[in-house]
């Protein structure tokens, strides 16, 4: 029998035997899969302490080549174990394989995106000497790190969140403590256990679980902490914000409801499998995933009997098959959650063309509700399970006016074979970005990702993140010898 991980606090100079522990279980077989020691209010401030007094002693801030070695070798080592750390992500969140896969290198990918932003990172400079009181001056502007930054992450992608809120705060070198979702963490360990090998000196990144969310909270709260990176639900987010410490700046990344308006000369066929990919990727479990598919009266009717058949077709089961498209929900009280959402729908006159059951191993059928009500949860929250919404409209007005009505506006897409029409719908959507001819969830890590209203503050995506965790110096020269 294969011995069960166990994954110590990630604290610089910490030594705690017999600290108290969580297990981690596999979503998909209910086995423990690895145990995580965790921090309660003394580890954390040991922790706060240490990455803050690095902070303030410049004499030990890692230079920009330096860093830039680290990363370079960490990417190398996670070339030679991303097939183990593909399938390590896939066994404790659920995300099939070959989805695993593609996140596996898309943490790589992102890591290059750190050092390609710090050999192009070159700070903007001020005018002088263009009036009498400029006169013989220039400015030098230096970037520096902004301080102690704390990571607080989610469980869908345990990899590449990790990836883009700790390789930001290394490539501006900012000490950081990260927290990684309580289902996910062994991801987060053994990803910070290579930055360590790769020489990034361990006091640079500190990882830890918290005892409770009280300590976490306190964690997040610190005076000394100076950027809150936080993804994860839109309740906590926004308290955290409403309790940080004076001074602190924060990202915040929350879920959507997802819209796509498809209008009457959209070619079907074509948008279906990548409507179908983004609406049942990772059980749905994205905080972009196509939710409300506002689709022409004239074809609504077909495009969601197709997304239907495609959906039928899909292999649910073993994330670590590498046949499964389609893997567990994270956890068993999520599961009912989204069965109840899909049964009020029902019950509220919504039509189920295809799923609507729980399956074994935690998962849910890829499920299409046809036409459900505005006043059903699905229609106006995020449901983050495999399901989808197909309305028809009578107007691409209606369209983006029921796409506009929620609190919540991330990313979103359009179909339409006419470039007018595209732009025209894309320009009238509430979104931070919008997709023409392509599903919701589509990104590449150098992109800006950013939450408007109640989604989120801020702005994702490597550069974006690596601009919030600095902050620039100007330094003015005065010298007659300047003209």
């Amino acid at each position: 029998m294969s011995t069960i991980p166990h994954f110590p606090l990630k604290i610089a100079g910490l030594s705690k035997p017999g600290a108290p522990k969580v297990e981690v279980y596999s979503p998909y077989t209910d086995q423990v899969i690895g145990t995580v020691d965790k921090a309660g209010d003394a580890e954390v401030e040991m922790a706060l302490e240490t990455a803050y007094e690095l902070y303030r002693d410049r004499s030990r801030w890692l230079s920009t080549v330096e860093r830039i070695g680290i990363l370079e070798k960490a990417v190398a080592m996670l070339k030679e174990q991303a097939a183990s750390l593909a399938v390590g992500a896939a066994e404790e969140g659920g995300k099939p394989l070959i989805d695993s896969n593609v996140e596996m290198a898309r943490c790589i990918d992102s890591l290059r995106a750190c050092v390609d932003a710090l050999r192009n990172d070159a700070p903007h400079t001020i005018p002088m000497g263009i009036n009498p009181a400029s006169q013989h001056r220039l400015t030098m502007m230096r970037k520096e790190p902004i301080g102690v930054v704390v990571a607080v992450s989610a469980f869908n992608h345990p990899l590449n969140l990790i990836a883009h809120q700790v390789g930001p705060a290394i490539a501006t070198g900012c000490p950081v403590i990260v927290k990684p979702a309580e289902n996910t963490p062994l991801s987060c360990f053994r990803l910070v256990d290579i930055f360590h090998r790769a020489g990034l000196p361990e006091e640079w990144c500190q990882a830890l679980l918290t005892e409770n969310h009280q300590v976490a909270e306190k964690l997040a709260t610190d005076p000394r902490v100076a950027f809150l990176s936080f993804i994860g639900s839109a309740e906590v987010g926004w308290y955290l914000r409403s309790k940080l410490a004076a001074g602190t700046r924060c990202a915040l990344e929350h879920g959507g409801v997802a819209p796509v308006i498809v209008a009457a000369d959209a070619d079907i066929d074509r948008a279906v499998p990548g409507l179908a990919k983004g609406s049942f990727y990772h059980a749905g479990q994205v905080c972009v995933s196509v939710q409300r598919i506002y689709a022409d009266k004239s074809i609504a009717r077909e495009l969601a009997e197709k997304i239907a058949n495609a959906a039928q077709t899909m292999v649910v089961g073993d994330p670590v098959s590498d046949q499964t498209e389609v893997g567990p929900i994270i956890r068993k009280s999520e599961l009912s959650r989204i069965a109840s959402w899909v049964q009020e729908a029902v019950d509220k006159g919504a039509e189920l063309l295809c799923g609507g059951q729980t399956m074994p191993h935690n998962c849910y059928a890829p499920t299409v509700l046809f036409n459900p009500p505005d006043n059903a949860k699905v229609s106006h929250e995020e449901i983050f399970g495999p399901v989808v919404c197909v309305y028809p409209v009578y107007s691409l007005t209606e369209a983006t006016g029921k796409a506009n009505s929620l609190n919540f506006a991330f990313q979103a897409s359009v179909y339409s074979q006419n470039i007018d029409t595209a732009m025209q719908v894309a320009d009238s959507l509430d979104a931070s970005a919008v997709m023409i001819n392509e599903h919701t969830a589509f990104r590449v890590d150098w992109m800006p990702f950013a939450g408007l209203k109640h989604s989120g503050l801020g702005v994702g995506g490597i550069p974006y993140t690596m601009e919030d965790m600095q902050v620039e110096k100007m330094i003015v020269v005065t010298s007659k010898g300047i003209r």
